[in-house]
């Protein structure tokens, strides 16, 4: 059999997609051939024909529009799959493992999302990774810290039991090893037990919790009478004795409301005492429970006490939404609010629910029809003061005297007041809102508006203008209108092409705001008619459009002379032809027209200027306006009034005609009398409602003002005196103020006898209870409240119930303590106070137990020493505030002092003999230790007065005169500058100019009447760098002169040149400053760091040589120091206080005053209560004060557990250093207490919690020591267990599996083969190492080159930095031109002197080789051509 040829079908990647439609409908082709195994090409006929695949097939044709059709969906990246997985090679994770992370990447359809073939999105932009690397971080096993020294014995004899504790620092992560016991156990026995061993405990429960109890009486025929019946009864007892006196009456009335107060049957406050019971029991040390009659030795404890019934707060539903506080519509006006309340129906008691919010407000808008529009307001100003300049330095000379005018920049100011805009048109139309007819239109819009703009603004601002809107009603309101928007194209009419037609308009209906409406709005108004329109027909004449009109060829009109002006179009385009309009002829594109037809006069008149406005007693005139009502005086202005004849010059007036003679005198207006305008009384202020103590008179007044919108000029109304009043505001009879009345406490009950009569030693009438009492809400002035008025203005309620005991039989009683003894001096000594026994406690030995009832106490007595010092920084040198001192009558800006001598201040803080911060006013002490200092006063430049004029630098012509100044002292402290002048000659001019150059007038063109001259200069002095000589000088050199020049005898031409111009010499400009503002609050309201500030801004910068601006635009003074005070807890007691031996107790912490001075550093002293007297009882905040709290005493013999460890640092998960995505957490945990060997089996578990935190720690673990011992050690020094991978403990194999028997491996310190320094790894496809191969690499490579390097074929994380690979520590290139000393190599130096010398041979050659050579001398000129050199001198013929 003959096998067939080795022939195959080869084929060429699809070619691009083509087609003539965009869309599914294109095509693509590919090659198809026959090739031979060996790679040469044979006929199709060869290769089998069923299995050739097509070359060509149908395709989406990918258009630029598809763009905004279709994009790549990104889906999200899937878990992170261990490399190890894929490869199958496994090793020991130290740093974190590398994965590969994948997701799904597809082309879809924007619209739908449905699936589209990837060459289209392709086609726009590549397809995006569809994997990634990531990192897995290493298990982490849970890390504890070390064990706590060994307990002592929980027994002091026999067998007991030692317990060493330690706590989580770091929870297990990813898959880590779950937390070791926190506990260790050991047995003690310090000694035999002589007696008996104590084997039971009495063991103390919680308290039940609080409940009423149900007691019902027999109902017996002699029950007793009901409250109100024995009252009712007694009362009638008392009337039938006769007890008819008023007095008393009304007395007994007081008593009983008081009594009623006393009483808080009250739904409102509702409170019902109940009882708590507790469990008491006798336990063995192995925790079983057994009889009581096994604990003799210890008195039962109280198992039952009164309690108040917890209630929670009852409130009602809410109210309805009350009216808004916005009367009016606009909707650029913030919006209004409104409330709503509800009422308070039970107060909470017995530790119930807070009562929420009793009041709560939301912003609105003002609802339903016939709301007024607001009123809008609006800024006007005053007139501009007169200018106020300050006076500069050089022009107060002492010592002469003199006052120069002042000129320059200076202030003005002016008042700025608001004011109501359009008040009276609003009025008007609130007023007559129900005068309108109904219809579509509202009130506001059934009126008619008219404006106008002011053109030009008067001095004083747009105040003194007249009203710019004016406002009538409508007779007939439209509200609605046709606005055109645009017209169409233009339509010729018949059907034609081309010619006349119409355009039609294009509208929109509005309102009268121009906002668009309904169309059907406008159907009563004129709907717009179709514009008539010409299209201009392809083969008609096109014309452009006529010029604008020539300048008149004459000024007048004569017999022989006619102004004419002509105008012209031109032919852009001929009639292209039959059907087309014909061209004009040439004589219509052309149009001329009579201009200036007066005829031309020989002789007219001229009239002078008119003169100045003289005063005419003989008339007088009024005129008034709307605005302003002012008295104007009539005088005479007059001109003169010639008869000229044209080129002649003035001729006697008979030669002019009569009847249009100019006017010689006119009648004028004087300045008119300008009354004075002030702004009506604002409104009353109002009158404080406060009536707290200290209130000064000043608070008791109301105040209104005007201010002055135009003073008085010309003799007008002056302005009035009186712009300020005050008076007194009304005082009320009673202020508004709330506070809490405390009533008498009540009884105090005890739990019912019914409850406790079974309980071992309780007796009926004694033992501990509670006792409530009333509280009422008052006015200031006593009168009773509505108690939701206390709650929200005044302070925290009272309590309302205390525990209170009553005496048994057996019970101690003592009187009230006595006051302290005097103190003979103070800080010396002691005082005490004392208390005493009292009745048959005198005779009871349980009360002369002088440590359980102490009948004397002593302290040390108060020591009333003081010490003051300063603290902080030396503030700014302040200068008192005051008027100036002016001297000579300088006018100094604001009359405010800027320099001499001030004052700088430095807090004083004050300290007790312990060192505690107290009031400043202990220590005799203002507050301040002041200084005086010198703020040193601006002094400015000091010139002499100009020299006399120099002789001029010329006998003739033009020349120079020089006049200088010299510098007679220095500017200093801010003061004004120094003219920028030459130090060296101290010349006031800068330019010297030559003379005029000859000016040729009529030389070359004898009448051209024109003719130039040109003159230079030069600088005496170059300007410095940055700035360029000016082309005129400080002081101008003016020379009038006139030249004659003969021409050629018979022409003579005169000519005056204007040699001088006018110019000016700006005055220096100061710096101008605002007043110094009102020192702010103190920026602490207590402490030591506290500073007040004040500020000034520049008003007017200085211009010119003026003075300078200071620097200091703030100052800043120490507030005085004043004691920090808080509330703050007192730690918590040491021991769970207990009757008994164990079970459960309470512990107690104080809540006491603090003092501190506000520095931060948490160092506070406590101090008497009084100080905080003032405060809020609240800590940090928090304004539930917790002073007791519930504890358990393990019974001897208990396993259980410990409180919880503090939270350990937060922890983040890194690699090397760098933060992971992952969330930080801390931990804390519990450990377990045993004390009795038997019951270790009987402790309940440890326990621990993380919880998340931010901005985590990255921690190393590291073993330590060599060889012997060794221990795990965190980076921030503490030790532990766990952290350290165990693969790297000193003295253990880190062998690989499988070994690295390849040569040229090694076994790495992470238990992976790598290959030896030189070598590369080559790795399977299941990613082991197969061989290993020298890396071919002969030349040195440069820094930063990253093609140099051969890289492994080993997946790493993207994260890692480029310098620390792994698995590949250390490696680095080939050839190493540093040692292992970190110094280069020899060979380096030799090479760098190899390529120096190869570098100065190469430059050598080159400058050799491009180095002209010498022309050879010739003797003979072999007349060759020279090469020409021309010079152009400006002639255009060249």
């Amino acid at each position: 059999v003959v096998s067939p040829p080795p022939l195959y079908i080869h084929q060429s990647p699809w070619g691009r997609c083509m087609g003539s439609e965009c869309g599914p409908g294109g095509s693509q082709s590919r090659a198809v051939w026959c090739a031979h195994v060996e790679g040469w090409t044979t006929l199709h006929t060869n290769c089998l024909q069923s299995t050739r695949p097509a070359n060509q097939q149908s395709c989406f044709h990918v258009c630029d529009w598809h763009k905004d059709l279709y994009d790549w969906w990104l889906g999200e990246w899937n878990q992170c799959v261990p490399v190890s997985l894929q490869t199958g090679r496994t090793g020991v994770c130290l740093q974190g493992e590398e994965g590969i992370q994948t997701r799904e990447v597809n082309c879809v359809l924007k619209a739908d999302s449905s699936a589209a073939d990837d060459t289209i999105c392709e086609y726009f932009e590549p397809k995006p990774r569809q994997e990634q690397a990531c990192l897995i971080p290493c298990p982490q096993d849970c890390v504890v810290t070390e064990f706590t020294p060994w307990t002592t014995c929980s027994k002091t004899c026999g067998l007991g039991l030692q317990n060493r504790v330690r706590s989580i620092v770091a929870p297990p992560l990813f898959s880590g090893l779950p937390c070791p016991n926190l506990t260790e156990f050991q047995t003690c026995a310090p000694r035999a037990c002589e007696g008996r061993e104590m084997v039971f405990s009495l063991k103390v429960g919680g308290w039940s919790e609080c409940k009423l109890a149900s007691l019902q009486p027999p109902p017996t025929s002699s029950a007793a009478p009901s409250r109100t019946a024995r009252q009712a009864r007694q009362r009638k007892g008392k009337e039938r004795k006769g007890n008819r006196d008023p007095e008393m009456r009304e007395l007994i009335k007081s008593k009983r409301n008081r009594n009623k107060l006393n009483r808080l049957e009250d739904e409102l406050w509702n409170v019902e005492i109940g009882y708590q019971s507790r469990q008491v029991v006798c336990v063995h040390r192995n925790g079983s429970t057994v009889s009581l009659s096994q604990c003799p030795h210890w008195s039962l404890p109280e198992t039952f006490q009164s309690c108040l019934m917890t209630k929670d707060c009852v409130v009602s539903e809410w109210s309805v939404w009350g009216s808004c506080s916005k009367t009016c519509s606009d909707p650029s006006v913030p919006q209004g609010t409104r409330s709503r309340s509800r009422q308070l129906i039970r107060l909470p008691t017995g530790g119930g629910s807070e009562c929420p919010q009793l009041e709560e407000s939301q912003a609105c808008e003002p609802e339903g029809d016939g709301v007024p529009p607001c009123a809008t307001y609006a800024w006007r100003t005053t007139e501009w003061s007169e200018c106020r300049v300050d006076a500069l330095l050089s022009q107060q000379d002492r010592r002469r005297g003199n006052q120069t005018g002042l000129c320059g920049g200076g202030v003005q100011s002016r008042e700025v007041y608001c004011f109501q805009d359009y008040a009276e048109l609003h009025s008007y139309i609130y007023n007559n809102k129900d005068k309108q007819g109904t219809g579509i239109c509202s009130t506001v819009y059934s009126f008619k508006f008219r404006r106008r703009t002011i053109t030009n603004y008067p001095t004083g601002g747009e105040g003194n203008c007249p009203h710019l809107v004016e406002a009538i009603p409508c007779d007939d309101p439209s509200c609605f209108s046709w606005q055109l928007v645009k017209l169409e194209e233009c339509i010729p009419e018949e059907d034609m092409d081309c010619g006349e037609g119409t355009q039609t308009p294009q509208v929109r209906c509005i309102n009268s705001e121009g906002t668009e409406v309904e169309k059907e709005m406008c159907v009563d108004e004129v709907y717009p008619s179709f514009v008539p329109c010409v299209v201009p027909c392809p083969k008609d004449c096109a014309l452009s459009l006529w010029t604008e009109w020539s300048t008149c060829s004459q000024t007048c009109s004569s017999k022989t002379a006619e102004g004419k002006q002509m105008r012209t179009r031109a032919i852009l385009a001929y009639n292209a032809g039959e059907g087309g309009s014909s061209c004009p002829n040439t004589s219509t594109l052309q149009e001329v027209r009579n201009c200036n037809e007066h005829p031309c006069i020989m002789y007219h008149w001229q009239t002078g200027p008119w003169g100045p406005c003289v005063e005419d007693t003989t008339t007088s005139i009024n005129s008034s306006s709307s605005a302003e009502k002012s008295t104007c005086t009539v005088g005479v202005q007059t001109r003169k009034v010639i008869c000229v004849k044209v080129n002649v010059g003035q001729v006697p007036p008979k030669k002019c005609p009569e009847a249009p003679r100019p006017e010689s005198v006119r009648p004028c207006l004087l300045p008119c009398k300008r009354d004075c305008i002030v702004t009506p009384f604002s409104e009353w202020t109002e009158c404080p409602t406060s009536c707290e103590t200290g209130t000064n008179a000043q608070k008791n007044k109301q105040f209104r003002y005007r201010m002055i919108i135009q003073m008085s000029a010309n003799g007008g109304q002056e302005c009035p005196d009186v712009l300020y009043e005050e008076k007194d505001c009304p005082t009320p009879s009673v202020c508004p103020g709330y506070r809490w009345k405390t009533h008498k406490w009540r009884k105090c009950q005890l739990v019912p006898w019914s409850i406790r009569r079974d309980s071992k030693g309780a007796q009926e009438n004694c033992g501990a209870g509670v006792q409530t009492r009333a509280i009422s809400c008052r006015q200031l002035d006593g009168t009773v409240a509505d108690v939701v008025q206390c709650l929200k203005f005044a302070s925290s309620m009272p309590v309302m119930s205390q525990p209170c005991q009553l005496l048994c039989r057996d019970d101690c009683q003592l009187s009230n303590w006595s006051k302290f003894s005097p103190c003979t001096s103070d800080c010396v000594g002691v005082r005490t106070r004392r208390r005493a026994l009292v009745g048959k406690s005198k005779k009871k030995d349980k009360c002369k137990n002088g440590q359980m009832y102490p009948l004397s106490e002593t302290q040390y007595c108060p020591c009333d020493k003081y010490n003051a010092q300063p603290v902080g920084n030396w503030s700014d040198c302040i200068l008192p505030e005051g008027r100036v001192e002016s001297a000579v009558g300088v006018k100094v800006q604001g009359d405010v002092k800027e320099c001499g001598q001030g004052y700088r201040y430095q807090a004083m803080v004050c300290y007790d003999q312990d060192n505690k911060l107290v009031e400043t006013s202990r220590c005799n002490s203002h507050g301040y230790l002041e200084e005086a200092c010198i703020v040193p006063c601006p002094s400015d430049c000091k010139l002499s007065e100009w020299s006399n004029w120099s002789r001029c630098s010329k006998s003739c012509g033009s020349g120079v005169k020089v006049r200088s100044k010299w510098l007679r002292e220095k500017p200093y402290n801010g003061g004004r500058p120094c003219p920028k002048l030459d130090h060296l000659n101290q010349v006031n001019i800068m330019l010297l100019y030559f003379g005029w150059t000859v000016c040729f007038i009529g030389l070359l063109k004898p009448c051209s009447g024109r003719g130039d001259r040109e003159r230079t200069a030069f600088a005496l002095r170059l300007p410095k760098e940055g700035e360029d000589c000016p082309t005129n000088g400080v002081s101008q050199i003016a020379i009038a002169f006139t030249l004659k020049i003969p021409k050629r005898k018979s022409l003579s031409l005169e000519k005056k040149w204007q040699m001088n111009a006018s110019c000016t010499v700006e005055c220096p400009v100061n710096c101008q400053l605002s007043d110094w503002s009102a020192w702010s609050d103190c920026s602490q309201t207590c402490g030591l760091e506290g500073k007040m500030w004040r500020r000034r801004t520049v008003v007017e910068a200085s211009q010119g040589d003026g003075r300078p601006c200071p620097s200091q635009m703030e100052q800043w003074k120490p507030c005085p120091v004043r004691p920090c005070y808080r509330w703050q807890y007192g730690p918590w007691t040491l021991y769970c206080m207990l009757i008994v031996v164990c079970g459960v107790g309470l512990r107690f912490r104080n809540l006491s005053c603090f003092v501190s001075d506000g520095s931060g550093d948490g160092k506070s002293s406590i101090v008497e209560d009084e100080l905080c007297a003032g405060l809020e009882q609240a800590v940090d905040g928090d304004k539930n004060i917790i002073l007791e709290e519930t504890c358990t005493l393990p019974c001897p013999g208990d396993c259980y557990l410990m409180e919880w460890s503090d939270w350990s640092p937060c922890q983040s998960v890194c690699v090397k250093g760098q933060r992971l995505d992952f969330t930080p957490v801390q931990v804390r945990s519990r450990a377990v207490i045993a004390q009795e060997p038997e019951n270790i089996a009987q402790c309940p578990d440890q326990e621990w919690q993380s919880r998340p935190c931010s901005i985590g720690e990255c921690y190393e673990y590291q073993w330590m020591g060599s060889p012997q011992p060794i221990w795990c050690q965190r980076s921030d020094g503490i030790n532990v267990t766990g952290g350290c991978p165990p693969v790297l403990l000193p003295g253990t194999d880190q062998s690989c599996d499988p070994p690295c028997d390849k040569p040229q491996t090694f076994c790495s310190e992470e238990g992976v083969c790598m290959c030896e320094e030189g070598y590369t790894e080559v790795l399977t496809a299941e990613g082991t190492l197969e061989q290993c191969t020298p890396i071919p690499v002969l030349e040195i490579p440069t820094a930063g080159d990253k093609k140099s390097d051969v890289k492994t074929s080993r997946a790493i994380n993207t994260t890692l930095p480029t310098t620390v690979q792994p698995g590949r520590v250390g490696r680095t290139w080939y050839l190493q031109p540093f040692g292992p000393d970190g110094k280069l190599k020899t060979w380096v130096y030799g090479v760098a002197a190899g390529v120096f010398v190869l570098l100065v041979f190469i430059v050598s050659m080159i400058y050799l080789a491009c180095k002209k050579p010498k022309k050879p001398q010739r003797r003979q000129n072999n007349n060759r051509l020279k090469p020409l050199t021309l010079a152009y001198d400006g002639d255009v013929d060249m």
